[in-house]
């Protein structure tokens, strides 16, 4: 089953999963979507795997951002 909240893959010390941070939470208040926070440094597979994207975002188990994150394509695929 797929679940319905948004993952976020990030790390500490990390400005731009600290911004992705912010606009989940955003996301959250205006929408009612959660998200969960998983650290990549608590897995070695996921550490190889999103070392050099982070932070991901994931929605529907599918990679939907990473990098930089865009609120407003984030609002839009929840509009699907």
């Amino acid at each position: 089953m797929k679940s319905s909240a948004f993952v976020l893959y990030s790390r500490e010390r990390c400005p731009l999963c600290d911004e992705a941070k912010v606009i989940l939470e955003e996301v959250r208040r205006d929408l009612g979507v959660q998200y969960k926070e998983i650290d990549i440094h608590s897995d070695d597979a996921l550490l190889e795997k999103f070392a050099l994207m982070i932070p991901v975002i994931e929605w529907k188990e599918e990679i939907v951002q990473f990098g930089k994150v865009d609120i407003s394509a984030l609002k839009k695929l929840l509009q699907k």
